[in-house]
């Protein structure tokens, strides 16, 4: 939410939007609710844009693209890693996970896809950790007796 805060602020600011800097700082607030956020800066930013900028449209595409980047960056770089590393997986499987998840259960697939995942991690790698110190591992030490 920070981040979404400063980019939309400082990237709607530079590119000379008026009310830049305001409209950054409630869009990267608002992002605590998934879609509220991004929604909100997307149609106030593109608004404003769209009057101030008209008849030419190159402040409403420089604004599209701020936003945009923005929810790249923070959809695909920034929540990953930062998930990813509070639960323990991976940024590729939580991606994996969110995505297979969504296409199989839709909304409700997003909803369970990180808690599944995470408890499937835990589960793995304590299989992983007891197999490891299992004989099967290890190799058998004794002779078979018959």
């Amino acid at each position: 939410c920070l981040f979404l805060a400063v980019w939309y602020s400082v990237g709607l600011t530079l590119i000379g939007l008026d009310y830049g800097f305001l409209i950054g700082v409630i869009g990267g607030v608002l992002s605590f609710v998934p879609y509220v956020g991004s929604l909100t800066a997307l149609v106030l930013s593109l608004s404003v844009a769209l009057f101030q900028g008209w008849p030419s449209l190159k402040l409403f595409f420089l604004a599209l693209a701020v936003v945009g980047a923005g929810q790249f960056l923070e959809g695909n770089v920034l929540s990953p890693q930062l998930v990813g590393e509070s639960i323990g997986l991976h940024p590729v499987w939580l991606m994996f996970a969110l995505l297979a998840f969504g296409q199989l259960f839709g909304f409700l697939g997003l909803l369970i896809a990180v808690p599944t995942a995470a408890a499937i991690g835990v589960v793995a790698r304590h299989l992983i950790a007891v197999y490891l110190t299992s004989p099967f591992y290890r190799g058998r030490t004794e002779p078979e007796s018959r």
